[in-house]
């Protein structure tokens, strides 16, 4: 297979990308035709994409869909959501999007069943029908995972706060640091705390480590290993080792092999999301997604939300020099989006390999980050407006605040986030004063919600799920494995052995062994 950087799309477009350059390419010039925001958004219910404020004209479009077409996208999301292989180097399906089907359409019992599992759990944590081993309702949930298991969960569960029943406090444990976990359980009634451990494998070096920590601690407190079976639920495919750790079988929740721990919040990783916000609203979540599920397999790739922000992405990273993409909520129940966005993004897209085995020979992947807004106004947005790098912004904002927002804050709050998206294309010219030169240009989206609600969530989420696996397909890479994730995890057991064993130790590098040393001699 040619290698991606001389095909004809891709050179069509190196060509193209150094005309705009050298025409003077203004995107604030762009709006002397009436049609820009017409012709450069997209809408999905309650989910307005405004890409207008791109450095891209018509003809940067029309070729970046070229680009598409090239790569096979069309075919890419048919085989997805057919169940293909798509991750090849693990043999597996990536059928996430199953999770979120309605159930009179979704062929798959094993998570209906689950579903229904959920909910008679969450029905009786929430009526207090569960009971901790004196007889007293929970009112604690500790949820302990790492990563997928941790970001997705833990994110929406901020987000949705507005909707939560009142029942449950929730925390969620995943730093192997013993602050995270000790700091958490000082706020904590052994006899109203129920743990949720989420790991598939029941070994994650991280969360078996706070597990164990959890378990000692209830044990000190209850001093009866039968009563674990009261306290302690697992989502797990390892039922051996949730059985010898006190989880009682039915108090084990399935995963399977084709759902990513990136994209298991809609699974019973999602179980504290649920025990949160109910049932009821955890299923509008899911009918969220569903929605922009449909939208991504059938809309036409120019009007395909999560299309057109893939090529885009690829665009800034691939002929503009673009390295790193921020993300700024302007919604304080938003803040943890970016931290999701972070693992979603960059450990699907961290690859230099093709799908075929071959060294890629593009830029792959961006570098993820950002903060709420407006707080990001007073830290990094200097960077933004007057650095030298290209960083393309998605602004996310909320039409409407919650019941109790003051109306007229909230406006405040939204002219906050309309201006700095001006600010960073109109720029403003000095040329007394060079410091006071804000060169402009800079191009951003904005993602305008309705309200932030369930369903709106579950849709922005799978929207960025769908981006994330197409930027994969136009690079060629696979979006689904991590194996760059391994080789630290097999390290650190040997760097743990070093620190008690002397012949160990002396395997390692010079620079470890006397930082094992320096550390030895301080504790």
């Amino acid at each position: 297979m040619p290698a991606l950087s001389s095909s004809p799309a891709w050179q069509a477009l190196q060509a193209h990308s150094e005309d705009l350059r050298s025409s003077g390419f203004r995107i604030a010039e762009q709006f002397r035709d009436s049609n820009r925001f017409r012709d450069f958004s997209l809408r999905q219910g309650e989910l307005l994409l405004d890409y207008s404020k791109n450095y891209c004209s018509p003809d940067t479009l029309t070729l970046l869909l070229d680009l598409a077409e090239q790569q096979g996208v069309s075919a890419a999301i048919a085989a997805m959501f057919a169940g293909e292989h798509i991750n090849a180097s693990e043999d597996r399906a990536a059928l996430h999007t199953a999770l979120r089907l309605p159930a009179a359409a979704n062929p798959r019992p094993e998570v209906l069943a689950c579903l229904n599992k959920m909910n008679d759990f969450v029905s009786a944590i929430h009526s207090g029908s569960w009971t901790g081993f004196d007889g007293q309702a929970i009112t604690d949930v500790v949820n302990i995972g790492i990563g997928g298991s941790d970001l997705g969960p833990a994110m929406v569960t901020e987000a949705l706060a507005d909707f939560a029943s009142g029942k449950l406090r929730l925390h969620f444990v995943s730093n192997i640091d013993p602050n995270h976990v000790q700091s958490t359980l000082k706020q904590l009634n052994p006899a109203t705390t129920l743990f949720i451990i989420a790991s598939k494998s029941f070994r994650t070096q991280e969360t078996h480590a706070n597990a164990q920590q959890a378990r000692r601690w209830f044990l000190a407190h209850c001093n009866d290993e039968s009563q674990i079976a009261k306290h302690f639920v697992a989502i797990s495919t390892n039922l051996q080792a949730a059985q010898a750790f006190g989880i009682d079988p039915e108090n084990l929740f399935p995963l399977w092999d084709w759902v990513g721990g990136r994209y298991s919040l809609w699974s019973a990783i999602g179980l504290s999301i649920a025990l949160a916000i109910g049932m009821k609203n955890f299923q509008s979540l899911l009918a969220g997604a569903h929605a922009m599920d449909e939208h991504f397999r059938q809309a036409a790739l120019q009007e395909n939300m999560p299309v057109v922000l893939a090529l885009l992405a690829v665009w800034y990273g691939g002929f503009l020099g673009a390295r790193s993409n921020a993300v700024v909520p302007y919604a304080h129940r938003l803040r943890e989006f970016p931290l999701f966005l972070q693992q979603l993004s960059m450990e699907s897209l961290g690859k230099s390999v093709t799908s075929a085995g071959e060294p890629l020979d593009v830029a792959s992947g961006d570098v993820i980050w950002g903060a709420e807004g407006s707080n990001g106004q007073h830290s990094f947005f200097q960077l933004l407006h007057q650095g030298s790098d290209l960083i393309p912004v998605d602004f996310i904002a909320l039409a409407r605040g919650n019941a109790n927002a003051d109306p007229v804050q909230h406006q405040q709050l939204l002219a906050n986030c309309l201006s700095q998206s001006m600010a960073l294309m109109q720029g403003r010219a000095n040329s007394e004063q060079a410091h006071r030169h804000y060169a402009g240009n800079k191009p951003s989206n904005t993602l305008l919600l309705a309200e932030l609600n369930p369903y709106n969530l579950g849709s922005l989420i799978a929207l960025y799920e769908h981006k994330v696996y197409v930027q994969s397909v136009l690079w060629g890479i696979n979006a689904f494995d991590q194996w760059g994730v391994e080789l630290g995890k097999e390290l650190s057991d040997s760097v743990m052995q070093a620190f008690v064993d002397s012949e160990a130790k002396q395997a390692l590098d010079e620079s470890s062994r006397g930082l094992i040393d320096q550390i030895a001699e301080w504790s």
